[in-house]
């Protein structure tokens, strides 16, 4: 089958395709950023960890050392509820896209019918003339278009209409609409890949967060079992001094106020253990207590390493995701302002159609059925009635909406960097004064009970040591917890967990 097509029409395709090169609206370009001077300063105060410009690994937890936390966090890529809803968003974006992208292509499609018709008396029929004017015959034998053959009806008889053909329309793209409407559906599926890699490094943080904390509620756990036997020991002493006539009974009473407060903290521990315990089974996609057994077994609380990689300013833009997802949303935003802007101007279509039409099944196939129509559409938008303005105008809104939001992103991004880094610096400085006064409590709760047990000092003294000493040491495994976890809100803040060459993700 071909389209007989007129000269002057084949000529008209051929020009107006060569105006289709332009587009309408704003060009989009990458905004530039340029992060405070003493953005990720490298200087350290403290002891402990320093930091370094070497880059971001995707992978930062493993700095940790801890088998059992590579594990989860390899498993959660996988297993993570969240992301595999990030994952369906992503498909949905990129079926958009091709629905926008297939107006940039002819479109075809193949029709066929058998339809039973009757014309109408007081229709078309009146301009006719009188039965049998416009002659033929139906698939009947009788006039189609003549008076009815029953006595006493009017019009024609009912005839059969048999047609089949192929019709095809394509819009050309002058002043680059659809390409527009191309470009922001594009950006828009950056997008969505973007977002769902800031949902990775959220759920990564995440469980790296509930795994340290966790870590640290046993290590309190354990010394609060720790102390519950010094407790005891020094219950057993009190007592048998009262026995011995050399203490009062406000030593023993003491002793047991001071077990059962230790006791009542290990209730409270053990639900906190619990509750870690299933919010990483829930990270996971698994059914509560999936992990006790794995969990179950304390290891200690992972310490950072010596030396913390952080990057270089300069690529934090590049290297966060939220950042990158902002700037697709803006690009799309830029793209949309073309396609409004292309509504105000002409749109031709090219359309065409050919096929075969015929009163009688057997005449069907004959050649000199056939019809056919085929030449340019022009549409020219006259009146809309404030349409195109307004849809104009909320373009440019949104626009403005979006450059706002990515400027935001990019600040956020700085002051959650200088604020991770400062309470890292901060929270080592906590760790290493913890560490010296628990080390100074042993050796006061040790002297005390020494010479509480010779007779030379009261109770009281034993008392007070041991709650100092219970308190320093459950502080000192909360601040180090909180290092760790200090690592770990830096390495969220800093765009960690996922690998910025996944820009290439959605097709293009």
């Amino acid at each position: 089958m071909f389209f007989p097509l007129h000269p002057r029409t084949a000529c008209c395709a051929v020009a107006l395709s060569g105006l289709a090169a332009c587009a309408v609206g704003p060009d989009f370009r990458t905004p530039a950023v340029s992060p405070p001077d003493r953005l990720l300063n490298i200087e350290s105060t403290a002891s402990g960890s320093s930091f370094s410009t070497d880059a971001v690994e995707a992978d930062w937890w493993k700095q940790f050392q801890d088998p059992v936390l590579t594990s989860i966090e390899s498993r959660v890529a996988e297993q993570n509820l969240e992301l595999q809803a990030a994952d369906a968003r992503i498909w949905q974006s990129r079926a958009r896209l091709r629905v926008v992208g297939a107006d940039a292509y002819p479109s075809f499609s193949v029709n066929a019918s058998e339809l039973r018709e009757r014309a109408s008396p007081n229709g078309i029929l009146r301009l006719t003339g009188p039965a049998g004017a416009m002659g033929g015959t139906a698939a009947n034998g009788a006039d189609p278009f003549g008076t009815s053959a029953l006595q006493g009806q009017l019009g024609s008889p009912p005839y059969s209409l048999w047609q089949y053909g192929i019709d095809a329309t394509w819009e050309i793209d002058i002043w680059g609409k659809i390409r527009r409407a191309k470009e922001s559906a594009q950006a828009t599926a950056d997008a969505t890949v973007y977002d769902r890699e800031a949902v990775r490094v959220l759920i990564s943080a995440e469980v790296a967060r509930a795994y340290l904390a966790l870590r640290g509620v046993q290590a309190e756990l354990a010394i609060a079992r720790k102390n519950q036997e010094i407790a005891q020991a020094t219950l057993r002493l009190a007592t048998r001094r009262e026995e011995q006539g050399v203490a009062t009974r406000y030593d023993a009473a003491s002793a047991n106020a001071e077990l059962a407060t230790i006791n009542a903290i290990i209730p409270d521990l053990d639900r906190q253990r619990a509750a870690l315990m299933n919010a990483l089974a829930l990270l996971l996609g698994e059914a509560p207590h999936a992990l006790d057994s794995e969990l179950s077994a304390g290891s200690g609380i992972p310490a950072p390493p010596a030396i913390v990689p952080i990057g270089l300013s300069s690529d934090l833009a590049r290297r966060r995701p939220d950042i990158l997802r902002a700037e697709a949303e803006l690009h799309a935003a830029v793209a949309a302002i073309g396609v409004a802007k292309a509504n105000f101007y002409p749109s031709i279509s090219l359309t065409g159609s050919f096929g075969i039409q015929a009163l009688k099944f057997t005449e069907a196939g004959d050649w000199s059925a056939r019809q056919f129509a085929v030449g340019p559409v022009l549409h020219l938008p006259i009146f809309e009635g404030g349409r195109l303005m307004g849809t104009l105008a909320l373009t440019k809104a949104r626009h403005q909406e979006a450059a706002i939001r990515y400027r935001q992103t990019v600040l956020t991004a700085w002051h959650e960097v200088d604020d991770a880094m400062t309470a890292y610096r901060a929270e080592q400085s906590r760790d290493e004064q913890l560490g010296a006064a628990v080390e100074n409590n042993r050796i006061a709760f040790r002297t005390a009970q020494q010479r509480y047990a010779q007779g030379a000092s009261t109770f009281l003294s034993v008392l007070i040591a041991q709650r100092d000493l219970l308190a320093t040491e459950r502080a000192l495994a909360r601040s180090r917890t909180e290092l760790s976890i200090s690592m770990v809100r830096l390495y969220k803040v800093l765009g960690g967990g996922w690998s910025p060459d996944v820009d290439g993700a959605v097709n293009r």
